[in-house]
């Protein structure tokens, strides 16, 4: 069992920036990648990010050279820098860890595990 807990979500005006942070504890596993994915009200849930143990990074298009994700081992701690902000952003944004039993893949990953979720919401 793996918990994930999501902080940093808030209101910001378009333009600005926030720092999502996913600190994930529980039973030891081989968490051979991790993501972020959001939802907004009425739309499908989409990723927005995924690493790989090795660093790779993966990036949904809409987020492309705005986003930045990163994750310190050391603290299990996964992170999303999200700079240039833009209305159509606001989301509540989820943390995703694998499991072998998950419904949801992107690319070799196959995500289980969700955090409870962060609100963002990015105002004209």
């Amino acid at each position: 069992q793996v918990q994930l807990v999501e902080s940093g979500g808030g209101s910001v005006q378009s333009g600005g920036s926030l720092r999502l942070s996913c600190v994930a504890s529980g039973s030891a596993v081989r968490r051979s990648c991790m993501g972020w994915f959001r939802q907004a009200p009425g739309k499908e849930r989409e990723g927005v990010a995924v690493i790989s143990s090795d660093g790779t990074t993966t990036y949904g298009d809409s987020v492309k050279g705005r986003f930045t994700i990163s994750q310190d081992n050391s603290k299990n701690t996964l992170y999303l820098q999200m700079n240039s902000l833009k209305p159509e952003d606001t989301a509540m944004y989820y943390c995703a860890a694998p499991a072998s039993w998950g419904g949801t893949w992107w690319g070799a990953c196959r995500f289980g595990y969700w955090g409870q979720g962060t609100q963002v919401t990015v105002s004209p």
